[in-house]
């Protein structure tokens, strides 16, 4: 029970940091429905990660889903807010 625990948002973020759900939530839509069908295993990997931390290396795999489907440019300006949110 506590593993199902570990990431659950359990009161309200400090001074409006990011909460695990925001970062995962962005970065499910910057993946879109296309990268989704597209990749699913990664799609999977950011709906079940456990923390803040699973979620900082898994934009990588989200980067190079973006980069594959629509160029490393538009992949690096589509995380760039997404990698925004894991300052602090």
């Amino acid at each position: 029970m506590n593993s199902l625990l570990k990431g659950a948002n359990t009161g309200k973020p400090k001074c409006g940091a990011p909460t695990l759900n925001d970062i995962r939530h962005a970065m499910l839509q910057v993946l879109g429905d296309r990268g989704a069908q597209a990749y699913p295993v990664v799609q999977l990997r950011v709906t079940y990660a456990d923390d803040v931390q699973d979620l900082w290396y898994l934009r990588g795999d989200v980067m190079a889903a973006i980069a594959a489907m629509d160029g490393e440019a538009t992949a690096r300006e589509q995380l760039a807010d997404v990698s925004a949110m894991f300052k602090g």
